[in-house]
């Protein structure tokens, strides 16, 4: 069974920064596109940023500007710095692979068990 371990989510005050980052296996990882959904109380899942086997990158307009994903391909693992964070960034975060549909929809084959993002005003 493929699997997605996200790590470092916590709680940081408004302005402060954090990563994450999630560990896939190679056959998960290889030439997939990588990316993290997050989901708020209340709210849907939603597209934060993604990026393709090739390096592309793509960002909900919410987070560009503040945000930066990257992955190693050496050690298949993805990456999401958050910086001047903000309460609304409060949420699930989670990291998935391998898109099955087009990079912000939720139609993706694996999916992390999340992990807990909390932003302090």
């Amino acid at each position: 069974q493929e699997q997605l371990v996200e790590s470092g989510g916590g709680l940081v005050q408004a302005g402060g920064s954090l990563r994450l980052s999630c560990a896939a296996s190679r056959r998960t990882f290889s030439g997939n596109t990588m990316g993290w959904f997050r989901q708020a109380p209340g709210k849907e899942r939603e597209f934060v940023a993604g990026i393709s086997s090739n390096g592309g990158l793509y960002y909900v307009d919410s987070v560009k500007g503040r945000f930066t994903i990257s992955r190693d391909n050496a050690k298949n693992t993805v990456a999401l710095q958050m910086n001047s964070l903000k309460p609304e960034d409060t949420a699930v975060y989670y990291c998935v692979a391998k898109r099955l549909g087009p990079i912000t929809s939720a139609q993706y084959a694996y999916w992390g068990q999340g992990t807990q993002v909390t932003v302090s005003s």
